[in-house]
C-alpha cells in the first residue's frame, strides 16, 4: 500500500505540476520512508516514483518538457482541455499496467510473507497484513515512541497540513483552472511561480528560524565565539551578520549543471537538424510509412522509432527534431508523439531526465539501488505493454483532428 501511495502521489503530481519538479522533491523523502520503515530495498520505492512521474506527465500538456515543446512548435494550436481529454485512456492504461508489473515483478519486497496473488490482493485492497508486515510495523511504532519519549523531543509541531502547504495546493489548484479555462499557459504559470515564490519568501523571512551557527560541546553546552588575531596579536572584531537576499537564496537552489545540460542538448540538436540527417533517417526508418505514420498499422513502427531515439539521445531532443523535420504535423500527429516520447522515458535509465534526478538524488542520501542494470529488467517490458496498450486507446479514441485546420485540409 506504501508503494501504491507513491505511485498515486507520484502520478497526479506530475501531472498538475512537472515530472522533474515531483521526483526532485520527494526522491530523498522515499528513501527516508524506506530508511524510517527499515525496508531492505528501496528500488521498488524509486522505481514507482520514476515510472508513474513519467507515465502521469503524458496526461498534460505542462506536465514534462517535451509535452511544453509540442505544444510551442505545433503548427495548430492544441488547448490544455484537448490535450488532456486525448491523453486519459492512454495514460490511465498505462498506469494500471505499470502497477500491476510493478506489484508482480516485486511481490517479495512489496508483499513480504505473502502466499500467493490472493493473497496480495487483500493487502491491496482489504488491508490485510502479513506476520511479516506486522512485525516491520511494530518496530517502526516502537522506534518513533521511543523517540517521542526522549529528552527533547515529543510530537513534531508542523506535522500534517500547515498554513503554508494549503496555500500552496490553493495555488496550484488554481493554476490548473486557469489552465483548463483556456488561458495563456506562459502567462499562468509565470504568475503561479512568482507567486509561490513571494510566498516561499514571506515565510522564510517571518516564520521560519533562524540558522544557528553556533558550535556545542559534546554535552550540548554552546562553546564561546572563536576570537580571531591579526599579524600583530590584535583581536579581529567580528563582522556584522551580512544580510542574504531572497535572491541569493534563491539562485543558490538552481541545479546549474543540469541547465547547461539542457542548453547543451538544444545546440547539438538544433544544429543535427540543419544538416538534413534527421529527415534522411525518418524517411529510410519509415519506409512506405513516411507520409502516412500515424496511421494503422504504421503508427505502432513509428512509436518504436520514437521510443528509440528516445532512449539515444532523450526526449526533449527527439520532440525538437521531429518538429524541424515534420513542421505541418498534425494535432493527432503530435498526441503520439507525445505519448511515446514520455512514454519512452521509462525504457531505460538514460531515457528521461526524471530517472537521471531520482538516481542522483537517492545516491545524495546514501541509497545507489537504482542503477541501470536494476532498472533495465522492469523498465523494458513495462514500457514496452504500456507503449503500445497506450497507442491502441489513442488511436481508436482520439479527439484531436487528423488533419491541419490552418493549412485548410480539414476542408477536404
Amino acid at each position: 500500500r506504501r508503494s501504491a501511495k507513491i505511485m498515486a502521489m507520484s502520478t497526479i503530481g506530475s501531472a498538475a505540476v512537472m515530472n522533474d519538479s515531483v521526483v526532485l522533491i520527494f526522491s530523498g523523502v522515499v528513501v527516508d520512508l524506506c530508511v524510517r520503515h527499515k525496508v531492505a530495498n528501496s528500488l521498488p520505492y524509486l522505481l514507482s516514483l520514476a515510472t508513474t512521474a513519467n507515465i502521469g506527465s503524458a496526461l498534460t500538456m505542462t506536465g514534462n518538457p517535451q509535452n511544453i515543446l509540442i505544444v510551442s512548435l505545433a503548427y495548430d494550436d492544441i488547448s490544455w482541455l484537448e490535450f488532456a481529454s486525448n491523453m486519459v485512456l492512454p495514460v490511465l492504461a498505462a498506469t494500471v499496467i505499470n502497477s500491476a508489473l510493478m506489484f508482480i515483478y516485486y511481490r517479495a519486497e512489496l508483499f513480504p510473507g505473502s502466499s500467493g496473488v490472493m493473497e496480495n490482493f487483500g493487502i491491496i485492497f482489504a488491508g490485510k497484513k502479513t506476520p511479516e508486515m506486522l512485525a516491520q510495523e511494530n518496530a517502526f511504532y516502537a522506534h518513533r515512541a521511543a523517540y517521542e519519549e526522549a529528552p527533547d523531543q515529543g510530537q513534531d509541531d508542523n506535522a500534517g497540513w500547515t498554513l503554508w502547504s494549503k496555500i500552496q495546493v490553493f495555488i496550484v489548484t488554481l493554476f490548473l483552472i486557469f489552465f483548463a479555462l483556456g488561458y495563456d499557459v506562459c502567462v499562468v504559470s509565470i504568475c503561479a511561480g512568482a507567486i509561490l515564490m513571494v510566498c516561499a519568501a514571506y515565510k522564510r523571512q517571518h516564520y521560519d528560524p533562524r540558522p544557528d551557527f553556533t558550535d556545542y560541546d559534546v554535552e550540548g553546552n554552546p562553546l564561546p565565539a572563536k576570537k580571531l588575531y591579526d599579524m600583530d596579536g590584535n583581536e579581529i572584531e567580528p563582522e556584522e551578520e551580512e544580510l542574504v537576499t531572497e535572491s541569493e537564496t534563491t539562485l543558490t537552489e538552481v541545479d546549474y549543471g543540469l541547465l547547461m545540460l539542457f542548453i547543451g542538448q538544444f545546440l547539438l540538436i538544433g544544429s543535427f537538424d540543419d544538416t538534413g540527417i534527421p529527415q534522411a533517417f525518418f524517411s529510410i526508418t519509415m519506409g512506405g510509412c513516411a507520409d502516412q505514420m500515424t496511421s494503422v498499422p504504421c503508427v505502432y513502427w513509428f512509436v518504436m522509432v520514437i521510443t528509440i531515439l528516445s532512449n539515444i539521445a532523450s526526449n526533449v531532443p527527439v520532440v525538437q527534431m521531429l518538429a524541424a523535420t515534420f513542421p505541418y504535423a498534425t494535432p493527432y500527429d503530435w498526441m503520439q508523439v507525445s505519448f511515446s516520447a514520455t512514454i519512452a522515458g521509462n525504457l531505460t535509465m538514460l531515457g528521461s531526465a526524471a530517472n537521471m534526478i531520482v538516481a542522483f538524488q537517492a545516491a545524495k542520501v546514501g541509497d545507489r539501488t537504482f542503477t541501470s542494470e536494476r532498472h533495465a529488467p522492469f523498465g523494458i517490458p513495462s514500457t514496452l505493454v504500456s507503449l503500445y496498450a497506450g497507442t491502441f486507446l489513442l488511436s481508436m479514441v482520439h479527439f484531436s483532428p487528423e488533419c491541419s485546420e490552418r493549412l485548410g485540409t480539414c476542408d477536404e
